[in-house]
């Protein structure tokens, strides 16, 4: 064994020398060069690329290398700095542009087979004669039910130039329908939600700044107005951001004139600040703003002017931390960077973006899990507060820096009816199944429904408790007593919100009913409207 190690030693140091006496006599026979470089600049980087071109042995595909080394070369700049190759960039502008061609329908795929879960108003599928409940056989000739479509794939099959036409087969209450749709502009809500939670208090849920955010709050905010708003529980919870001027034009709404929304400034970009004009129809609307750990960028920018200027009542969690302004540069083969070139500030002074280390991308990827981990979404005082970054409002209320807002009433998250069974229970997605089987059931009846009583009253008529402990052994559920009175209520609340979205009241069905489990909806309702003075 010993000699053995002694001769792979051997033929090891062997090789090493040839290969250096290679280098060299290769070396020899041409003139040695050093070439100048910069240790600021980007000369090396130049001629190395330079060198490729010219001395390398094979033909080099310089499309794929560019592909692959800029997006490293991001990494290294920030988290948010990224390179997007077309298609990538082409899903990333639609998403943000508030609308997109396509067929205009919502679906879930709850087995293997693509359910309908409503249909755009006005839209082609509408126009069509698509209705909530329709099972997606095929589509353009090609089968998607029952062989393990994901949802992405079904997406890009139905989306397609606006004017170009696509098949359908449908399966609708045990008969094969065909259809031919013509694939049209579908305007997308970043408005999920509006409607009054009592006689005077509005709840909003916006789920992403678009092109189209300002707009929506506009519209909704008058008509929950003239139903009688004073108070409007604004929800951000979980809205990741988006187009700043969306969250300055919202901001206006209930700011006096010339308050401070935000400012930002950069290495190249002098500092600019964005005011309010005092125009706004809110200013005497009270404001309840929810945020979690994933309200981030512009949902901060709001919700940071609204706390600064003493405008709000922040409740929830501490916010992500993203407050960098990313400027998009396109390239003529359709794909683009989104480079950071400044970062935000409160009006205090607060900036909103979250420590990070270029060489440590896993670590800030890791800052939430490691949130969870310290103890922050359960316990207020687990939220670090740092002396160095301490600000005040314009009413001289403390407030901290450090990264993300930090909410004025912290609201944990709730575990209560949390057991085995109701991870189960969502794990396989059987409300979700079960839910689509009353939409088939109950369709012509479901169809007229078009207010919360006649759904609560129709709901009520279902049996569900019993009818789904039914359906759950059936599917070789074990439905633990204990586990059940522990964890029922949650299970039953989002099977009748998703039982619910299968009428016309879609989305209102679906939130309006969820509100009841979310305890920070709850907490704000309660909170007294008079809470900052």
């Amino acid at each position: 064994m010993g000699e053995k190690r002694v001769l792979k030693m051997v033929i090891w140091s062997v090789s090493m020398i040839i290969i250096g006496s290679l280098i060299t006599r290769i070396a020899d026979q041409r003139r040695v060069e050093k070439y100048d470089v910069s240790p600021h600049g980007w000369s090396k980087l130049e001629l190395v690329l330079s060198q490729i071109d010219l001395n390398y042995v094979d033909e080099v595909d310089r499309k794929d290398i560019t592909e692959e080394i800029l997006p490293k070369l991001l990494e290294k700049l920030d988290p948010h700095s990224v390179y997007l190759p077309p298609k990538s960039l082409e899903e990333a502008t639609e998403e943000l542009q508030g609308n997109f061609d396509g067929i205009g329908i919502t679906f879930n795929i709850p087995e293997d087979t693509a359910i309908v879960i409503s249909v755009i108003p006005g839209g082609p599928s509408q126009r069509a004669g698509l209705v909530p409940g329709d099972r997606i056989i095929s589509v353009g000739g090609d089968t998607v039910a029952g062989v393990n479509i994901d949802q992405d794939t079904l997406v890009s099959k139905m989306r397609g130039v606006s004017g170009s036409k696509v098949k359908l087969e449908i399966l609708r209450e045990g008969e094969v329908v065909d259809f031919e749709i013509v694939r049209a502009k579908i305007p997308v809500k970043s408005i999920d939600v509006a409607y009054m939670i009592n006689d005077t208090t509005g709840y909003m849920k916006l789920t992403k700044f678009t092109r189209t955010s300002y707009k929506e709050f506009r519209e909704q905010a008058k008509r929950l107005m003239e139903s009688g708003m004073t108070k409007l529980i604004f929800d951000l919870q979980d809205n990741t951001g988006g187009y700043l001027d969306q969250a300055l034009y919202i901001s206006n709404e209930f700011l006096p004139a010339d308050r401070m929304i935000v400012y930002m400034e950069g290495l190249h970009r002098p500092r600019e600040e964005f005011k309010s004009t005092g125009e706004g129809m809110c200013q005497d609307i009270d404001l309840i703003i929810l945020v979690n750990q994933n309200s981030a960028s512009s949902s901060e920018i709001f919700a940071g002017a609204m706390q600064d200027n003493d405008r709000a009542v922040i409740m929830g969690r501490r916010t992500f931390g993203k407050g960098v302004v990313q400027e998009p540069i396109y390239f003529s083969d359709n794909s683009g960077i989104r480079l950071t070139v400044a970062r935000f500030y409160t009006p205090s002074g607060r900036c909103i973006q979250k420590a990070y280390d270029s060489d440590s991308q896993e670590k800030y990827a890791m800052d939430i899990y490691d949130r969870y981990l310290h103890g922050e979404m359960t316990e207020a005082d687990s939220i670090p507060k740092i002396d160095s970054l301490k600000y005040e409002t314009l009413s001289g209320r403390t407030v901290y820096g450090g990264g993300g807002i930090t909410p004025d009433i912290f609201v944990p998250i709730d575990t209560t009816g949390v057991t085995q069974l109701l991870l189960k229970v969502n794990r396989q997605a059987y409300t979700i199944k079960y839910s689509s089987i009353l939409a088939d059931r109950y369709r012509k009846r479901m169809r007229d429904i078009n207010d919360i009583a006649q759904l609560n009253t129709f709901l009520d008529s279902l049996e569900l408790e019993t009818k789904f402990k039914d359906y759950l052994k059936e599917n070789g559920v074990e439905v633990d007593p204990q586990e059940w009175e522990i964890s029922k209520d949650i299970i039953i609340t989002q099977l009748r919100a998703l039982t619910g979205r299968y009428t016309p009241l879609d989305d209102y069905a679906f939130y309006s009913i969820m509100a009841k489990l979310d305890n920070m909806v709850s907490e704000a309702v309660a909170t007294p409207s008079d809470w900052l003075e």
